[in-house]
């Protein structure tokens, strides 16, 4: 599981550091895609495989399950960790999450997720009240 909030730099190679408490669960190999709201997941390969044979089990006869799919197979990018501890994000995946030196990278319990550091604080922002009003049926009996 990951948890946390670090803000690492993109250096200009497009190289970023993950966090050290983040490297042991992604020593066997991780992917990047295309995450919500214009940030990038990062998943253990297995735990990306689990899910992504589990999207593909959706009915290809509804538009939104075909999108989906696509998406996620076209931005599906497989790396490792290099020996310290860095990914290079691909160009397509700096462009779609908008990113510039300064990012976050957060713990999202199953996943990462990398962000912007000018977009994350927006999306905090402006989502306050989602996570403050929150409610046993959005988050099946959590609170």
């Amino acid at each position: 599981m990951f948890f946390g909030t670090f803000t690492p730099k993109l250096d200009d190679k497009g190289r970023l550091t993950l966090p050290a408490k983040f490297r042991e669960e992604l020593a066997d190999g991780l992917v990047v895609v295309n995450g919500q709201d214009h940030s990038l997941a990062i998943y253990p390969r297995d735990e990306f495989q689990v899910r992504a044979r589990k999207a593909t089990e959706a009915s290809r006869s509804n538009p939104q399950v075909r999108a989906f799919v696509r998406r996620l197979g076209a931005s599906a990018d497989e790396q490792s960790l290099d020996s310290q501890g860095r990914i290079t994000v691909a160009p397509a995946h700096r462009r779609y999450a908008g990113l510039t030196k300064e990012c976050v990278v957060i713990g999202s319990v199953d996943r990462i997720e990398v962000w912007d550091a000018e977009a994350y604080e927006k999306y905090l922002a402006d989502h306050e009240a989602d996570f403050s009003d929150g409610d046993d049926d959005a988050l099946a009996g959590f609170l």
